[in-house]
């Protein structure tokens, strides 16, 4: 049954099979799931892609505690919106979801939930990213314990965010001065890099004195982090935030890449993420790209579109400053699918010095990727991966498993008090994904009518 389904999902890419044919993107391949799943995913979904929830979601969350009282609370919660986008809270529940998802053919992508939030409250000083330090180190053993044999590409990820290791004071501070003309060169990669790996006092005249010693207790973070990573073949990739941070964020990156990503090292162990969505996301990947090829590093970068557009859109208004994001969706689909052509493109050139997650629900993105993986050379299981959200766009996640290709889901994990708030923003910056998600729905009805109706398997042609 596997072996004809797949057969039925999916044509092996490359030269030697003829030509190329399309993923079916049908739902085909949700008879991999139960029931009860496919069920809790067209609820949770049709209820997530209802404005109000979304946008009053942390007021609900505390009036259901105060109606029902936090343990019956908890027990909804975990029953649909936890059980639908979160592996767990314990390690041993963490296995269990992994073990599911390898199962389908899919990857764990380990997201720890914690961050510092721009605009917030102020976090009680270094103890506070300290904690999240821990959280990091841990997350890096559970991700590795979970593949205790990486494969030959050194294949286990991790998503990282600098904000739970750095202020966004600090960041903004950064990125004023980086996009000042003529910046220092104090604030180079390089003397970044030096700074993290020798641990010697680092100051930077744009920093007064508290900021300096955060910066230098920030870098010590990240570097441990990495150092961490890279001794158990873990790879960070390492999120995007909002453009008033992603500068600073940028150069932390180049500076871990200056240090681990040279050749000698095997391949990216830090990978950046470029938004599609911002108008001057291709001419920075390019010269990103361009620069990494000339230093002899090696290059990774996970690929969005982008879930910040409407912060974006408000900031630039209320500053009267230019708009950075693309007009709209088409010319963010547009932007896209040129990144995308350029970093496939640098992939067939560099092989394993390149590396590129396809993190996307959009169905045309990803048959754009597997059409050119295929007319490049590029092998399925190789230095191209591609990337969902767990609990959603499992029609493309499970066709694309199936036919080979390397696939992550991304997965927060923690306390229901750790992770809700955090589900809760990313589902407010993610609010054009599950509105997206109506064809999601549709293939999950259909194949809930099919057995419902008591038909037979269908397996797609």
């Amino acid at each position: 049954m596997m072996l004809r389904t797949c057969r039925a999902l999916c044509s092996q890419a490359g030269p030697s099979t003829g030509g190329w044919q399309a993923l079916n993107f049908d739902g085909g391949a949700f008879h991999l799931k139960g029931t009860g799943e496919l069920t809790r995913a067209l609820l949770v979904l049709r209820l997530c892609a209802w404005p109000p929830l979304v946008t009053h979601g942390l007021a609900l969350q505390a009036w259901s505690q105060r109606l029902l009282g936090s343990r019956l609370s908890g027990a909804l919660l975990r029953a649909s919106v936890y059980g639908q986008f979160v592996a767990g809270e314990t390690a041993e529940e963490v296995r269990g979801c992994v073990r599911q998802l390898q199962a389908l053919g899919l990857r764990p992508l380990l997201a720890v939930p914690t961050e510092e939030e721009p605009d917030s409250a102020v976090k009680t000083g270094e103890a506070w990213y300290e904690g999240n330090l821990s959280a990091m180190l841990r997350c890096v053993d559970l991700s590795r314990g979970l593949l205790e044999t990486p494969g030959p590409t050194g294949n286990i990820l991790m998503q990282l965010k600098v904000t739970a290791l750095t202020s966004t004071r600090l960041c903004k501070e950064l990125t004023t001065w980086i996009r000042r003309p003529g910046a220092s060169l104090e604030l180079s990669p390089e003397r970044l890099a030096e700074a993290m790996d020798s641990g010697q006092d680092l100051q930077v005249s744009c920093l007064n004195a508290e900021q300096n010693r955060h910066l230098q207790a920030s870098l010590g973070r990240l570097h441990r982090v990495v150092q961490h990573a890279r001794a158990q073949h873990v790879r960070l990739l390492v999120d995007a935030e909002y453009t008033f941070l992603n500068p600073a964020l940028s150069l932390l990156v180049d500076a871990l890449a200056v240090r681990w990503n040279s050749p000698g090292e095997g391949g990216p162990w830090v990978w950046n993420t470029y938004q599609a969505y911002l108008q001057d996301t291709h001419e920075r990947l390019r010269l990103a790209a361009e620069a990494a090829d000339r230093a002899g590093l090696a290059f990774g970068v996970k690929l969005v579109r982008g879930a910040y557009l409407d912060k974006e859109r408000a900031t630039a208004r209320h500053q009267g400053t230019e708009d950075p994001t693309q007009p709209d969706y088409e010319a963010t689909n547009r932007s896209y699918s040129r990144c995308l052509e350029l970093m496939l493109t640098h992939v067939s050139h560099r092989g394993p010095m390149c590396h590129l997650m396809v993190a996307s629900h959009n169905e045309e993105s990803v048959r754009q990727a597997t059409k050119r993986m295929w007319e490049l050379g590029i092998p399925l299981d190789g230095p191209v991966c591609f990337g969902q959200l767990l609990g959603m766009c499992d029609h493309v996640s499970l066709a694309l498993g199936q036919a080979g290709y390397a696939v992550y889901k991304s997965i927060p994990y923690g306390s229901l008090e750790e992770v809700i708030p955090y589900l809760i923003r990313r589902a407010q910056e993610n609010r054009s994904v599950l509105h997206g998600a109506r064809r999601e729905q549709k293939l999950l009805s259909q194949e809930l009518r099919r057995r419902l109706l008591g038909r037979g398997l269908r397996v797609p042609h």
